[in-house]
């Protein structure tokens, strides 16, 4: 099993890379808009959110992925730059070639992303004007500076960088992502950057992505929105050194999907403990489950219910709403087979064994539940599969944060 050794510096922590994070005026104070860069041509793969309504900047990214190079990426917060209509689109053409005349390279070359509000054309004389000056900001320690300047109700910076080895040689991954709120399976309002330094082909770095996300990203949610701008892109410009991977069979690829997965898989998480006005990170996981399909749908299911959300907040054991959830997930399983358990690091206790609830301890249960992680264990006890969801509570602060967001 390959180790990971975590390194400082993000997504500049990869050899070969530069970011940087600025002030453009898109938001009154804070960092707003990021740059990634890689100094020699490296390979992209994207996923994109589901939601029918997508931001101009996946629309565009959906046609510059074709092409065979990508060297940067270029990102603002502030602003969605969706529902904006034809000059949404040129906007986002716009911000794409504006770094590439800062850069040198061709548009096609540059990706795009926008987070913010929806419905508000761009403000693209800021976006020129911080589109040069990040340009002349980049640096090899740029990476927490992008990671910062992507956030918008973010409470804190999300990111990652390790090393691991394939084919004997070092190789590096760095993360970043944003999001807090607007958050549901099938991505969320979430941006998420990878770099690599890994020599792999295009097509089997996107089928490594797709399908990760499955398990990562689009097992988090929040609020049960689904965003028009959410998207994962990942960039490898293959300065490892490796034998390049071009095919899932290939030595190698099974190390890079195992690191491509701990990278989502923390970055994740974080997400979902930074759920707006959140004060618990739930786990839920799903065993036992007759697919992999029927464990997601229930583990999603029950991190989706703002009944389970809502009791958790009140640190009440209500188990009734876990299996309600199980209940109308589309999962199949039979209800007389189910346990319940609720674990934190003050103990584990089971509430329901087949389908029924038990005379547990509700004090221990209440000491489980105090805890700022808590996990939910749904044995379904029909089958072998299982899959793993986060989430976290709902609280007050969630409605004052979302009434005013705009204002």
């Amino acid at each position: 099993m390959n180790e990971y050794t975590e390194i400082p510096g993000g997504l500049t922590a990869v050899p070969g890379f530069l970011a940087a994070g600025i002030h453009a005026g898109l938001k009154k104070a804070k960092k707003d808009m990021a740059l990634i860069c890689s100094t020699v041509p490296a390979v992209a793969a994207g996923v994109f959110t589901t939601n029918k309504v997508k931001a101009a900047p996946l629309l565009l990214n959906m046609e510059h992925l074709q092409n065979d190079i990508t060297k940067a990426i270029v990102i603002n917060s502030g602003n969605a730059n969706a529902c904006t209509g034809a000059q949404g689109m040129k906007d986002a053409q716009a911000m794409a070639e504006l770094t590439a005349e800062a850069l040198g390279l061709n548009s096609q070359e540059v990706l795009v992303a926008s987070t913010g509000v929806i419905g508000v054309q761009m403000p693209m004389d800021k976006v020129a004007a911080g589109i040069k000056l990040a340009a002349q900001e980049l640096s090899p320690a740029g990476g927490p500076l992008a990671a910062e300047a992507i956030m918008t109700t973010d409470t804190f910076l999300k990111q990652i960088s390790f090393q691991f080895t394939v084919g004997g040689k070092t190789v590096t991954l760095g993360g970043a992502a944003k999001g807090s709120g607007m958050i549901h399976p099938n991505m969320a309002t979430m941006l998420g950057f990878i770099t690599t330094d890994l020599a792999i082909g295009k097509e089997v770095l996107q089928h490594a992505l797709s399908e990760v996300v499955k398990r990562t990203f689009n097992m988090i949610t929040v609020d049960g929105d689904t965003s028009t701008n959410d998207m994962v892109l990942v960039l490898a410009n293959g300065l490892a050194g490796n034998q390049a991977i071009k095919d899932r069979e290939d030595d190698g690829y099974d190390d890079f999907y195992r690191a491509l997965t701990y990278a989502c898989t923390y970055l994740a998480k974080e997400i979902a403990r930074d759920g707006e006005g959140a004060t618990k990170l739930l786990t839920v996981e799903v065993l036992n489950a007759p697919t992999e399909l029927d464990a997601q749908l229930a583990a999603k299911s029950v991190c989706g219910s703002n009944l389970v959300k809502t009791a958790l907040f009140g640190e009440d054991a209500n188990w009734g709403r876990i299996l309600a959830a199980v209940g109308y997930s589309g999962a199949d399983f039979d209800p007389a087979k189910v346990d319940i358990f609720i674990k934190s690091a003050a103990g584990e206790e089971q509430v329901a064994a087949k389908g029924t609830g038990l005379n547990f301890s509700e004090e221990k249960a209440k000491k489980i539940l105090e805890e700022k992680e808590v996990t939910f264990i749904v044995d379904l006890n029909s089958g072998k599969e299982k899959a793993t969801a986060w989430s976290c509570d709902f609280s007050y602060d969630y409605v004052k944060i979302n009434a005013s967001y705009r204002t």
